[in-house]
């Protein structure tokens, strides 16, 4: 037998082994190999079976070991795989990379334990000769004789203060059974949970929920590819939808892929999941799945997947990779969230991966959101996507009240700026009287985003990025939020040595000072990227939120959606303008999305719901539009004006960015590739460009970049791919493709 291997060696080729008569047995399209190339052990996936057309077969090497008994990559990952190296401009080895864990490539294994139990029971006789023998091996038989079942080898001599060389000569004689059972671990089952289990009896549907069920139902019954947007207000209930669609494709023998855009969610989720699935199939599995987890817990939900133990995995953009057989249903929750684009090496969208996996499977994809994508609305109007909508909260409850604060005039009426205002003030006091909840939200961690002098005007910036340090309070310290260098933060200008040095903006941590100030007695916890470094604290405080515990929740985008918290009766937006004044077309997009689900935190219980609005522009459409959650309404405005400048969804966008040490030469390089796609790709590609990146250097690399506007992306990528092959780039310079980018910095 000959194979074909995709080797994950560094190079994107297909190799050809021939397979020992032993291993043949059993081998198939997707198995993880191992396999020499020159003088060094690889790992591959087999691609194919069968010879190749242009060597010898008596040449080829043969392969060394077949790492698991089944494929680590399914037939449609692989093809899944193949899509995205053409769409996405990168190395098919690059891809199955991403798609397996680092415990799973490294050969991580499971993890047993050994039980002990009694094999062949003494007589008196017998056991009064072992004691008068041996008395601590009679002292482990007759605790072992007095249990109904086996017993952990290792608790059991820890107990009886006994070594493993007292078991050994009963295990000999055979007097005592050892056995290794296999230990599971498991994510997110653990003292953290409790605080999160929910009712595992579905509560009635109500008429929009149950007919978009329905339809879900049906296209998972018809057996074919499919793809609905649920469009649901926040607090809709499309929870509940998801779930009955993930009942009836269970029902079906089938597996399901949940996401979610942020890890913060997951906890939530898994155990609405694991309650509502274990109460009506006993022992069902939910595995979860993202980059925080363990080495242990990958390795372990990995297996029970790819195996077939598992039928539901719930978590981050990278569960799209999971290893689930007979995929029928595929759920994206917050489908328009940027977090599902990954910032690295294969940069893909977990989004629109997750539609063509759905396509390759012939599976159902239900994207859900209260604020979709413009470019899921446009498929739904292209007719591609069905859409599906919940116009109202369940339970007939009320969206919140909308409060929109200009904070030019508190400015003017407390004569400088203010990081609340007496508004939010008043409405935060009120609910903590009450005893109910707040969540505040600003999307920029740290205390100020700058420290500026207001003699000169000299800014502290970071001396390997093109950006201003963000001042930390806490610490009196800089921080650069794109290399993570760090400096005492100056006591006088370092240019002009006036001590009139001051922080500008704001951040997290001065609004944690200013609640503090204002009510002293509150009890506070600040979620942010700078607080949940510690493993398991952000699942910690969610804990501690729920049950009341908290009074007032301070946090950046990582609270900002999707959390349901009864108790929460009032929202605060510190300064809703962060997003909408960025040099990105989509800048008005994310602010509206971003306010909308931010209130949609809000009267999620049984009492009303208030969300106050802090902003320098109360007139902007962004924020009028979120005042009354009219998608409709903002989506025609800025489709218009997305068709007028032909920008997404309308075309595609591919950004093209070079890195490197001497600006002078990029700027060189950039201009001569650009004539080049002038001439070659003209017709088919609108270049706007190359120019600076808007941040000019990061790490100590500059940057310039290059837009390409196209209708044909896989075309598009492949004529690039081949251009750059023949091109003579410089050896100290990077380049790297983004195709659909949702980052325009």
């Amino acid at each position: 037998m000959v194979i074909g291997v995709h080797p994950l060696a560094g190079f994107d080729k297909r190799l050809h082994y021939r397979v020992p008569e032993a291993m043949q047995p059993g081998l198939e399209i997707g198995m993880l190999v191992r396999v020499p190339i020159v003088h060094r052990m690889h790992l591959g996936i087999v691609g194919e079976i069968g010879e190749p057309t242009d060597y010898p077969v008596g040449k080829l090497k043969t392969i060394a070991q077949v790492v698991y008994p089944f494929p680590a990559l399914s037939r449609d990952l692989l093809e899944l795989a193949r899509w995205m190296s053409a769409y996405y401009a990168c190395g098919l080895d690059t891809v199955i990379e991403a798609m397996l864990p680092a415990a799973v490539r490294h050969g991580m294994g499971l993890k047993h334990e050994k039980w002990l139990s009694v094999a062949k029971k003494l007589s008196a006789e017998e056991l009064a000769k072992l004691a008068a023998r041996a008395p601590q091996q009679a002292k482990l038989y007759r605790f072992l004789e007095g249990q109904f079942k086996p017993q952990k080898k290792s608790l059991v001599l820890s107990r009886l203060r006994l070594t493993a060389a007292i078991s050994a000569p009963l295990l000999k004689k055979e007097i005592l059974k050892e056995e290794a059972v296999r230990v599971e671990r498991v994510a997110y089952a653990d003292e953290w949970s409790t605080g999160e289990v929910v009712a595992s009896l579905p509560p009635p549907l109500n008429e929009e929920q149950r007919r978009a069920g329905d339809a879900i139902g049906a296209k998972l019954n018809a057996g074919k590819f499919s793809v609905a947007l649920l469009h649901g207000v926040t607090g809709s209930g499309k929870t509940e939808v998801y779930l009955r669609a993930i009942h009836d494709a269970l029902e079906q023998n089938g597996s399901v892929i949940f996401l979610v855009p942020e890890v913060a969610l997951t906890p939530q989720t898994v155990a609405r999941l694991r309650g509502r699935l274990e109460a009506i199939a006993p022992g069902l599995k939910t595995v979860v799945w993202h980059s925080h987890l363990s080495d242990g817990e990958r390795m372990d939900g990995w297996f029970a997947l790819a195996t077939g133990e598992a039928r539901v995995v719930v978590g981050a953009r990278s569960a799209i990779f999971a290893p689930l057989r007979n995929l029928r249903l595929v759920v994206v929750d917050e489908e328009h969230e940027p977090a599902y684009k990954q910032d690295e090496t294969p940069r893909y969208h977990g989004r629109d991966v997750a539609v063509m996996r759905a396509k390759l499977a012939q599976a159902s994809c239900v994207l859900g959101s209260a604020t979709p994508s413009l470019e899921s609305f446009t498929n739904v109007a292209a007719g591609k996507y069905q859409m599906l909508q919940l116009t109202q909260r369940v339970d007939s409850r009320q969206l919140p009240r909308i409060d929109i604060v200009d904070m030019r005039i508190e400015v003017a009426r407390s004569r400088g700026l203010t990081t609340l205002s007496r508004k939010l003030v008043d409405a935060m006091q009120g609910r903590l009287e009450r005893k109910e909840q707040t969540i505040l939200f600003i999307n920029r961690r740290g205390y100020s985003s700058s420290m500026q002098c207001v003699e000169c005007g000299h800014v502290e910036e970071c001396e390997h990025c093109s950006i201003a340090m963000t001042y930390h309070r806490t610490d009196e310290r800089l921080r650069c939020h794109l290399c993570n260098a760090e400096r005492p933060a100056p006591i006088v200008c370092p240019k002009c040595k006036s001590a009139k040095i001051r922080w500008r903006g704001l951040g997290t941590q001065r609004v944690e000072e200013a609640v503090r100030r204002v009510m002293p007695k509150a009890r506070m916890e600040r979620m942010d990227t700078d607080t949940m470094s510690k493993r398991h604290r952000f699942r910690e405080i969610l804990s501690e939120f729920r049950a009341g515990r908290i009074d007032v929740l301070v946090g950046t985008q990582m609270i900002g959606k999707g959390l349901d918290f009864p108790n929460v009766t009032l929202v605060g937006l510190i300064d809703a303008d962060i997003s909408m004044h960025v040099p990105d077309f989509r800048a008005n997009e994310r602010t509206f999305q971003l306010l909308v689900q931010v209130a949609g935190r809000a009267g999620r219980g049984d009492r009303a719901g208030e969300v106050v609005v802090q902003t320098f522009t109360p007139q902007a459409e962004a924020i009028q539009f979120s005042r009354q959650a009219d998608f409709a309404g903002f989506a025609e405005s800025e489709l218009k004006m997305r068709r007028d400048f032909n920008y997404p969804p309308f075309r595609h966008l591919i950004h093209h960015l070079f890195r490197g040490p001497n600006p002078e030469k990029l700027q060189f390089f950039a201009e001569q590739w650009a004539r080049l796609i002038e001439k070659e790709l003209g017709e088919r590609v609108e270049l706007r460009g190359p120019s600076p990146s808007p941040i000019e250097k990061i790490k100590d690399e500059y940057r310039y970049q290059l837009w390409y506007f196209t209708s044909q992306v896989t075309k598009v990528v492949a004529d690039l791919n081949r251009l750059r092959e023949a091109f003579a780039w410089p050896d100290d310079m990077v380049q790297v493709l983004d195709v659909d980018p949702v980052n325009l910095g």
